[in-house]
Formats: C-alpha cells, structure tokens, sequence
C-alpha cells in the first residue's frame, strides 16, 4: 500500500471517529505515521477535496492545525454544494470525483453515475463539461419535486 493511501485512511477513519469534523497537527500526524509532513498536505489537498465532499481550514503558525470537515447536507443540498462547486470550467478528472462523490453520498445511484460519467466523457471541452454537469444536477433536483 502507498503511503498516500495509508494517510487517507488514517485521516478518514479519524474524520469517522469524530464524527465528521477532525482538526490535526501536520507534524503531529508525520510524526505517528513516520513521514514527512508534506506528505501529509499532499494527501490533504489531493484526497481531501470539495469535489469529494470535504471543507478544509487551515491555521499555521506554531500552533496551527488543519480541519477537515465532511459536509453533512441534505441530497438536495448537497447537489447545491456541487453545482456552485463546478465553476466555468470541468476537467474530466474532476468530474468523475464529483460524480464518485454523489454517488458515495448517496445523491446519486450507482446507474445513474455510469449514465453522467459516459455523458460527461463526449464534451468538446472543459466549459462544456461543466455546463453540461450544472444541467445534469439540475434535472436530478427537479425530478426529486
């Protein structure tokens, strides 16, 4: 196992562990897991992500710490999250992460992933992309009414 893959875990079995909300030493966490505390930003900003369904503050300094929160929404709301979340532009990459995510969160079936995914694929470009994914998430919430 990497040790990107064994941070995450740790950080996400934490975020478990407390209940959706986790603050923690950077050094702190390299420490215990015998790293380098830039792994850990690493994991944090590539793992840790709005797409994904987390909010991350940061305080540095001597006693600064990082919290990561996993959003607790609504599906409708979280849909919402996702749709100010797209920006202008989608690259693809991202969206499979925000459709990985919906789909994790259950605001979206595991059916209806394949369908946006296989849409998403035939973009002419990443502002297309995006467009068609705020109008995706749209026509999900106007089918929940």
């Amino acid at each position: 196992m990497l040790m990107s893959d064994i941070i995450a875990n740790m950080i996400e079995e934490m975020i478990r562990e407390n209940e959706g909300i986790l603050e923690l030493k950077r050094n702190d966490l390299a420490g215990k897991i015998g790293c380098v505390p830039s792994q850990i930003n690493y994991v944090i900003t590539s793992r840790f992500t709005p797409e994904k369904g987390y909010m991350i503050e940061s305080r540095r300094g001597g006693g600064g710490y990082v919290r990561i929160t996993k959003i607790q929404m609504s599906k409708d709301e979280y849909l919402m999250h996702f749709f100010h979340a797209i920006g202008e532009s989608l690259d693809i990459q991202s969206a499979y992460a925000f459709t990985s995510s919906l789909k994790s969160n259950s605001a979206i079936t595991q059916r209806e992933e394949n369908i946006i995914r296989s849409a998403l694929k035939y973009a002419v470009n990443d502002i297309h992309r995006a467009d068609m994914m705020k109008h995706i998430i749209l026509a999900i919430l106007k089918q929940e009414v």
